[in-house]
């Protein structure tokens, strides 16, 4: 069975820790990615909410280069903002090897920031934030799909 946004939504966070500890790094993506964040705790009654108004507000995805690095899309006005290093290392989770998005050796801003993620499906990642060290939230990132949407396959930060 296929994981869709919206099951990362419902899993909260010892589902998504079993998932990520589970899975492989994949391949890095390139070109735009469409962005979910997931918080911690509350489960899909404050996760759906949440991911909504993030990401109406601050943070709609990311976009990876080819040469390693990324930008993040934010505001509804899909800004380019806070670049980062991307390459593979191993998790602050379990050692194993993880898409390491690295903000400290370039962004100002987010310096104490380092993203993890592993490919959990075709054309999507789940990922988790560190914030100095600590692991502090998720985020689901997925290929844009081209063309008509399946029924009941839509936006999950949406619906």
């Amino acid at each position: 069975m296929a994981l869709s946004e919206s099951d990362l939504l419902d899993a909260g966070d010892d589902g998504l820790l079993e998932l990520f500890g589970s899975r492989p790094a994949g391949d890095v993506p390139t070109g735009p990615l469409e962005g979910t964040g997931i918080v911690r705790w509350g489960g899909s009654r404050l996760a759906r909410p949440l991911a909504r108004l993030v990401r109406a507000a601050v943070w709609r995805g990311k976009v990876f280069a080819p040469e390693g690095y990324l930008s993040n899309r934010m505001t509804a006005f899909d800004v380019l903002a806070v670049l980062a290093q991307v390459y593979k290392g191993p998790s602050l989770l379990d050692e194993r090897e993880c898409i390491v998005i690295d903000y400290s050796r370039i962004s100002l801003a987010a310096r104490g920031v380092r993203d993890e993620m592993r490919q959990v499906g075709p054309g999507l990642y789940l990922g988790v934030v560190w914030l100095y060290g600590l692991r502090v939230g998720w985020f689901a990132l997925r290929v844009p799909q081209t063309g008509p949407t399946p029924a009941g396959t839509g936006d999950a930060a949406a619906g």
